[in-house]
């Protein structure tokens, strides 16, 4: 299909042939077709050839060579190639360039001519060409200079569709979304298929939180620390796609049992000095982005910095039953919750051309968390059920983060395809998780206060190299080596004051600390052949080394190193035309994350308290994976099995508390195993070509087996198992003059969980957007989840039981606008080759 499309643009070397609207994706890269089940782009279009002089002389000579793009050095795919008479100014003869850049031309006769070499999005280019007879034209690697001509002078009649699947990840087209607009990175992926995302941005892939997050294929020690706060960073508008990979090959990092969520930012396109602004203003979120690019030449800088704030109020009601000693005690609580947030990121970068065939792509980037939360809790308690007491607290919360990235990357193009990278980053995440609670008497008189003070810190160091060439044209071989030295500590304490008097220490919650040094030595090898009939192989291993020095104020922690070897196997076959079966084998770790191992006492909510646990060791899981997606006329359809075992699975476990009454406290332990089977349908539907509906369900088995604490003292072993089933549904129509809908609506159901299960949730929306100014700028009008939402999670066991409602008033309306000033130019942005897959997010925010 791809040929019919280059075959299509060939005839403008000898046609006046006019192209109907470009679609979203760009001409260069052919964005604005829909994909195939393979990720290639379709079209209806009929391809006209090429107008060859018919009597044309043939000979035995030869004429070959290389296309790239001169700015990326990378294979220009199906360019256009033609050869001119210079005695006739007519073509003799004309080929299309292959998958790798390459064209051949086999019988031509002895001449001059002019080649000329076309493609959509590059500037035409004529090279004088001399052919004796008997002999070959080897005219080596071509260059092409990208067009710097406006959009509206190309267009193109379809539109990318929403979810693509390409040869190892599922891609969602997030650029596409109307409804998330002045949002959230949370609100985009709650949009994903096989993905879920709770209240709190706490997301899991097809039932496991144990994930690997990365923005623009790289890593970030904000994400290491927690997941769900820093989706709060990333505004929607900044989001071009979101890629799933579910079977991740060894050169990625070993580390995600359930996979790889890779965030792609929309990067700077634009030629000369300009500027893009996007923003949005709603009931409980603003958002604001600037972004600089300047390109010359050689040398391309980008600036840039996006801010959003966010502000929601929750009711969250608490009931639960402990029994300690015979004694039985009911807590009632009941608590209000404002929340504001303030976040931010900020970016300088640069690439350079150091030769036509090397390139420097440095990059910074500063991220701020500004988060409070403030609560006031009505605690009331029975013991053997009668009053034993009501208390009052106002807790105000915070939660502060500054993060720097810095990225050096170097690349060395030999020939398409074949390329040898050293890249190197510096990551460090500075964190204050404090609260401070205000105690209050029956009058509502302040009693006592009291404040923990926690800072964090997370340091990574990273350097890799990897190599691959192709082998013939069927074949790649890759490899590479990588290190990563790792530094996280906490330091916290407890203070207490009466109303008058200054703070001192809590000597019933002393102190603490925890210095946790991590390093990590990895290397790959990876293989994949390609036969003749579509039957693709990929196979490889990672082996990683871990060594962990750790100590907190008792002393020394004894964690043992631990040596993985990884394998993976990825096989995809084309079936017939437009259908693709896939099978998928891999093995993967999950080291524990800052969160879970942070020994500090978290008691900001005093009747369910979290403490992390840094002892913890990582957990190992077998993924297999099916997979057919085909396209039958202009429905597309992808339907998966899956299965995953993990064994040490690191999970939550809740037990009531020796020293406060009526508490729970809640840790993570490495558990027994985990096993979870199930499957994932989606598709996509143009019922017109500008009304398209897609959506899916995912329904899986999770069964979780661990050990817990009976009433004797004694250990005992226990477990849960349940089915889960999540769906999604959206809807688009693109109307004239410019005008667009989109609606949404999706529901997770309850999650099993260890000791009970965690409560579902449901979320809807519906968008307009009005396009203007040649599509450089649109308005948007958004309202979603118009009756707010309630959650009720639940958990069992003999010593106690815990129900909990939290109802959310996330009723949003939101104006979003954005505008673009500067021409189009087509040009892919390096990225990083640094990619951190190995550390586990952080736990959920059940404060």
């Amino acid at each position: 299909m791809k040929k019919l499309i280059a075959l299509f643009s060939a005839s403008l070397i000898t046609a006046n042939v006019s192209l109907a609207q470009f679609g979203p994706g760009g001409p260069g890269g052919m964005g604005g077709q829909r994909g195939d089940n393979n990720g290639r782009p379709q079209t209806t279009q009929k391809a006209p050839s090429f107008n060859i002089e018919g009597n044309a002389p043939k000979g035995n000579s030869k004429v070959f060579g290389f296309i790239v793009d001169e700015s990326v050095s990378t294979a220009i795919e199906f360019a256009n190639v033609a050869l001119y008479s210079k005695e006739t100014k007519k073509v003799v003869d004309g080929t299309i360039a292959d998958e790798k850049g390459k064209f051949s031309m086999n019988r031509v006769a002895a001449g001059e001519y002019n080649l000329v070499i076309s493609f959509i999005g590059f500037k035409d280019k004529s090279i004088e060409v001399k052919v004796e007879k008997g002999k070959d034209n080897d005219l080596g690697v071509i260059k092409l200079s990208q067009s710097v001509k406006q959009l509206d002078e190309v267009t193109v009649t379809a539109e990318k569709a929403m979810v693509e699947e390409k040869v190892d990840r599922l891609v969602y087209n997030a650029e596409k979304d109307l409804t998330s607009r002045g949002g959230d990175a949370a609100d985009i992926l709650r949009k994903v298929p096989m993905l879920s995302v709770d209240l709190d941005g706490n997301v899991s892939l097809r039932g496991t939180s144990n994930i690997k997050v990365l923005i623009n294929n790289k890593p970030s020690t904000i994400v290491a620390s927690s997941i769900a706060d820093a989706l709060k960073m990333i505004p929607a508008d900044l989001i071009k796609t979101v890629e799933v990979i579910t079977s991740p090959s060894a050169k990625y990092d070993a580390e995600g049992s359930g996979g790889i969520i890779n965030i792609i930012l929309k990067k700077s396109t634009l030629q000369g000095l300009t500027l893009n602004l996007d923003s949005g203003v709603g009931i409980r979120g603003s958002n604001l982005s600037l972004n600089g690019n300047y390109r010359q030449g050689k040398l391309g800088v980008t600036l840039g910095g996006f801010g959003r704030a966010f502000y929601n109020k929750s009711d969250v009601t608490l009931n639960q039953t402990t029994l300690r000693n015979g004694v039985s005690t009911l807590t009632n609580q009941s608590a209000n919750a404002f929340d504001n947030g303030l976040f931010g990121r900020y970016n300088l970068g640069f690439d350079y051309d150091l030769a036509k065939n090397q390139s420097l792509t440095a990059s910074i980037a500063f991220g701020t968390r500004n988060f409070s939360r403030n609560q006031d809790f009505t605690i009331n308690q029975y013991s053997n059920n009668v009053l034993g007491s009501t208390s009052y607290r106002n807790v105000d919360s915070r939660d502060l983060s500054n993060s720097v990235d810095i990225n050096l990357d170097y690349i060395r193009t030999f020939k398409p395809s074949q390329e040898w990278s050293v890249s190197g980053q510096f990551s460090q995440n500075k964190l204050t998780n404090n609260f401070f609670t205000d105690l209050l008497g029956n009058s509502q008189e302040l009693v006592s206060r009291q404040k923990n003070l926690n800072k964090n810190f997370n340091n990574e160091m990273t350097l890799q190299t990897d190599f691959q060439t192709p082998i013939k044209q069927n074949q790649m071989f890759e490899v590479g080596l990588k290190t990563v030295i790792r530094e996280v500590n906490s330091d916290y304490q407890y203070l207490i004051a009466n109303p008058t008097g200054s703070f001192s220490t809590d000597a019933r919650n002393p102190a603490g600390l925890l210095n946790y040094n991590q390093s990590i030595a990895a290397g790959y090898i990876s293989y994949t052949y390609t036969t003749k009939n579509k039957l693709t192989f990929k196979a490889g291993s990672r082996y990683e080394y871990t060594t962990i020095d750790a100590n907190d104020q008792k002393g020394k922690i004894t964690i043992p190193a631990y040596a993985n070897l990884v394998p993976s196997v990825n096989i995809s076959k084309s079936v017939g035309k437009s259908s693709t079966l896939k099978l998928a084998y891999n093995n993967r770790i999950q080291r524990p994350g800052l969160q879970q191992l942070n020994p500090n006492y978290n008691a900001s909510n005093p009747q369910s308290i979290s403490v992390g646990n840094p002892s913890l060791k990582p957990e190992v899981s077998n993924n297999v994976e099916f997979s057919l997606s085909t396209n039958i006329k202009k429905t597309y359809l992808n339907i998966s099995l899956f299965g995953r075992q993990t064994n040490n699975s690191i999970t939550r476990i809740s037990m009531p508390s020796d020293t406060v009454i009526g508490a729970i406290i809640t840790t993570f332990q490495n558990i027994g195993k985990e096993q979870t089977f199930g499957t994932n349908i989606f598709g996509n539907f143009f019922l017109t070509q500008k009304w398209t509906i897609n959506g899916g369900v995912d329904i899986f088995y999770n069964y979780l087996e661990g050990q817990q604490t009976g009433l004797n003292g004694l250990s005992s072993k226990i477990s849960n198992s349940g089915i889960v089933v999540s769906g999604r549904l959206q809807s688009q129509i693109s109307l004239n003059k410019g005008w667009a809908v989109q609606a949404f609506g999706g529901f997770r159901g309850n999650r099993v969980q260890l000791q009970g299960t965690q409560g579902g949730m449901g979320m809807y929306s519906v968008g307009v957007r009005k396009e203007f100014a040649n599509k450089k700028g649109s308005l948007g009008l958004a309202a979603e989840n118009f009756f707010g939402m309630t959650m009720r999670s639940t958990l069992t066991t003999p010593q106690f039981n815990q129900e909990m409602f939290n109802k959310l008033y996330n009723q949003n309306v939101k104006l979003t606008f954005s505008y673009k000033i500067g021409k189009m130019k087509f040009t892919q942005a390096k990225q990083s080759k640094v990619k951190n897959d190995d550390v586990k997010s952080g736990g959920d925010n059940n404060n």
